[in-house]
Order: C-alpha cells, then structure tokens, then sequence
C-alpha cells in the first residue's frame, strides 16, 4: 500500500471538476425532490391517494420500486429518488473506479507510477478510497439536506446510507471489473452490464412482487432500507459485507496477473489479418461489436419487461385522474398504455444516448492508447477514422434502439394479440428516439475535436438530459431550461401524428456539431489539444 496516499492526492487533483459535479447533482437531485413533493402534494389526503394509485401500478413500481409510506413527505421522496440516486451513484462510482485502475494501466501510465517507490495495490487502493469517500459524503449531504427541509433525521440518514451503500458496492464491482480485462471499455461495460442486472432484478421483483428478485439486487437494498417509512438498519451490513467480499476478490485477483494483463493471459493472434479487417471500418466494427452487441441484448431485454407490463396500466388505471395525470405528464396525450409505452420508450431513448457517446469516446480511447497515431501514419486519412467509428456510435445506438422498441412490440402485441403490428408500430417509435441520441454523439465527437481534455462532459449532458427529462416537471423548472435537452424536442409517435419538423432541426444541430468536431480534430495534433 505505500504511496496510496500520494496516489489518492493525484486522483483528487485530476477529478476536481467531475466528482464535484457528480455530488452536487445527485444531492441536489433528492434535496430538490423533497422539495418539489412537499410543495405538490402539501396534503397527507393528497399523498396518501397517490400511494394508493402507486400501489395498484406494478408498470410503475417496475420504474421507481414501492411505496412504503405515502402519508409523508420523506416516503414519498424515498419513493421518487431512491433508484435514480443510487443508479446515479453507482456511475459515478464505477466509471470513477475504472479511470484510476484499468485506463491507467491500459495508457502505460500504471506502469510508470509502479516504476518509484509505490506499493502492488496502492493504485487500487486510492481508487477505492476516492470512491468511497465520494459516496460517503453523498450519504452524509443527502441526510444534511433532508433533514435541513425538516424531515426526520433517521430517515434522511437511511435514505443517504441507501445511496452511499449502492455507490459503494458499484465502486467494488468495477474494481473486480478491471481484474477480468485488459481495456477500460469492456471493463465499463462489464459493470455497467451489472448495475443493468441489478436494475432488471428490481424491477421484475417489484412489478411481479417477488422479494426474492428484489433482495438479489443492490438497488432494491436501497429500497429495502424503507427510509422514512420504519428505517431497517441491518440493511448496511449487506452493502458492507458485499462491497469488502468484491473487493478482496478483486485484490485477490489482481495477484494472479502482471500488470496491464487481464485474469486470463490473451491469446496470440494470427501474423496477418484477414481481408477483411483491412479498412477502417472493419476495424471499428471489430473494436466496437462486442459492447454493442450486449448494449442490444440489454435493451431487447428491457423491452420485454415494459411491452409485458404495458397491458396492465389501463386496467389499473380505471376512473383516476390522478394517474393518469401523471402518466399523461410523461408520455404524452393519448391511451394511457400509449402514454406508459412512450414513457418508457423515452427512457431507452436516454440510455442509448449513453450507448451513443461511449462509441463516440472509443476516438479518444484509441488516441490514448497510442493505438490511433499508427493507423493514421498509413494511408487512412484522418476524416476516414473519424467516419468509421462515427457509424458505429450513430447505426449502433439506432440498432440497440430498434431491439428495445421491437421487443416491447412483440411483447405487448402478445398480450393483446397483435404481435406483428404492435412490433411494427414499437420499433418506429423507438427510432424517433434516434436523432436526440445522435445529438449527444455530436457533442461527444465536437469535444473530442476543440477540447480532447474535456470529453467527461459529453457525460455531463447525458446526465442533464436525464434530470431534466425526469425531473423537470417535478422541479417546475422553466420551458427553456427543459429545452436545453434534445430529448424534450422528441415528438411523440404513438396515439398521435408524427411532426418531423422537430427530428429535422436535431438532424441538422447534430450534423454542424459533427461537421465543428471533425474539422477541428483535423487540425489538431494527434494526442494535442
């Protein structure tokens, strides 16, 4: 472990500006919330009836996880940022894990550091610390800020423990992630497949009322601590006693392989590549296909959850106007199974969007790796790189869009028995979703061009584009602030006719962030700024 504090000294330095950002949104998030609820629903009549219509929904309970008290404020605010919270946390966690273990040790940087007088697991170690750390003080801000708004203290410290405890297992999660591969990306993909497992488990625990399921994901512990609603603290032990097993596995691991290598030794390869590996974007499709193809089986998964839920919001529903207001809030005019199914089609859409940008980094991920310069010292011309990792990100989040609107199609057409026409009509809902996703990727690749240091924030307006899709209308923010994210121009496909006018305008937003990016990274020294 020597030199673990130095090496933990370092990691502040060089997160200063993501993991404050990270903390403020996620504390600002329930601190808000809370907020909002109070001001709402200000009535214990008020809350009570929505707990009632929340109870009888298992579409939205798959979404945001039970009710355990509604006649409060504190329940109801457990209710709301319980999961996005710790699903937040639990990014922040991994994606912080992996910059300071694998990606170092990808870019020779680890190597470097491991040359002076500095311990096996020293790096290790002050990445875990940083993480912790992290989600400690996002436990101890969320009770700070709860309890400021008057709400009982022990709830607002089981709902921050809540948090920090799924920050902290995701933190453990990423560490042993980085044992299993040899590159930053496949070990992102591994954790982020993980914290989608833990959420899928939830999900169908909570809509289906299996505790089984729920008590097998880390986010439904979240939700088990009941904050404000007969705190259960045992609960902590569980996120311990998981996040210190993780770990240990993870230095156990780390034992058994030199550095840079991966738990099982790569194979060698062939001396010549096969014909047809030799373009640009044969290598792209080979870098890239691996992560796309799970990123589809992913949300064919997911579809299949809500088209299968679907069919049960308008039988729940009956005469309530409140639900359906709700509902309505976040989908759209029309059918109430319409409105759930463009809800949740607007959720996929946010997360292909992550899909969208991780391809789009993969230029700068082959730029540090050193791996981009010899490609480019051939006869491959810098816009012709660019392109073919560009069609991945922009056809690759198209294609795993596609999967999660035709299998949502699928399933819910079996259940009304019209599988064919209800995929059909899913899968060209879906892909309107596409050009807000695309617009996240012009981003990406525009930072990549003018400021390669500063690509973290193409993951900044992914995750504002989420708040404010999420959270706006909760917030009562203002119209143009919700405007500032791309999803809240996508026009609705489903109960109502399409207007184009709003896809073309991000169709051309995206093509000029595309063409500023392109043309500025072809200006720029490889590996500059």
């Amino acid at each position: 472990m020597t030199g673990t504090l130095t090496l933990l000294r370092l990691a502040l330095r060089r997160d200063r500006v993501p993991l404050p950002a990270w903390i403020v949104v996620i504390v600002g998030v329930v601190v808000a919330s809370a907020s909002a609820i109070a001001a709402l629903y200000p009535q214990a009549g008020q809350r009570i009836a929505l707990g009632v219509t929340i109870g009888a929904a298992p579409a939205l309970q798959a979404l945001t996880g039970p009710v355990f008290d509604a006649a409060s404020v504190g329940g109801l605010t457990a209710w709301r940022g319980t999961t996005m919270t710790a699903v937040l946390a639990a990014l922040m966690s991994l994606m912080t894990v992996i910059r300071h273990t694998r990606a170092e040790e990808e870019t020779g940087r680890a190597e470097l550091v491991g040359a002076c007088a500095v311990g096996r697991h020293a790096l290790a170690a002050s990445a875990v610390l940083l993480a912790a750390a992290s989600n400690l003080l996002i436990a101890l801000l969320i009770t700070v800020g709860l309890a400021g708004q008057g709400l009982p203290l022990a709830g607002a410290l089981a709902f921050g423990l809540a948090v920090g405890g799924t920050g902290w297992v995701f933190t453990a999660v990423a560490l042993l992630a980085a044992q299993l591969t040899a590159h930053a990306r496949t070990a992102s993909a591994i954790a982020a497949a993980v914290l989608g497992l833990a959420f899928l488990l939830r999900a169908l625990g909570d809509a289906a009322k299996v505790e089984t399921l729920v008590w097998l994901s880390p986010l439904g512990w979240a939700q088990r601590m009941r904050a404000f609603a007969g705190e259960r603290w045992w609960v902590v032990a569980l996120f311990s006693v998981a996040g210190a097993v993780l770990v240990a596995a993870a230095a156990l691991v780390a034992r058994r392989r030199d550095l840079g290598s991966r738990l099982v030794p790569a194979q060698p390869g062939v001396t010549e590549a096969a014909p047809s590996l030799r373009s640009p974007m044969a290598l792209a499709w080979r870098l890239q296909r691996g992560v796309l193809l799970g990123w589809s089986v992913g949300f064919a998964i997911v579809g299949l959850l809500f088209g299968a839920l679907a069919h049960s919001v308008g039988d729940i529903v009956g005469d309530n106007p409140q639900l359906a207001a709700i509902l309505a809030a976040v989908g759209g005019a029309g059918a109430l199974t319409d409105t759930f199914l463009a809800a949740e089609l607007g959720l996929l859409g946010l997360v292909a969007g992550a899909c969208a940008v991780q391809a789009t980094l993969c230029l700068q991920g082959e730029e540090a790796a050193l791996r981009a310069e010899p490609v480019l010292a051939t006869a491959v011309a810098r816009r012709r790189w660019i392109l073919s990792h560009l069609a991945m990100a922009l056809g690759g989040s198209a294609v795993v869009l596609a999967s999660g609107g035709l299998a949502a199609g699928i399933a819910h057409g079996l259940r009304i028995g019209d599988p064919f026409g209800q995929g059909g009509r899913m899968l060209g809902a879906a892909l309107v979703q596409v050009p807000a996703t695309w617009t996240l990727a012009g981003i990406a690749m525009l930072l990549f061009g003018l400021l390669p240091r500063l690509t973290a924030l193409a993951w900044a307006a992914l995750v504002a584009s989420a708040l404010l899709g999420q959270l706006g209308e909760l917030l009562q923010l203002a119209g143009w602030v919700r405007d500032l994210s791309p999803f809240a121009h996508v026009p609705r496909a489903l109960g109502q006719p399409l207007d184009l006018g709003p896809l073309l305008w991000l169709g051309a937003v995206t093509t000029a962030l595309l063409l500023v990016g392109m043309t500025a990274f072809q200006r720029r020294d490889v590996q500059g700024g």
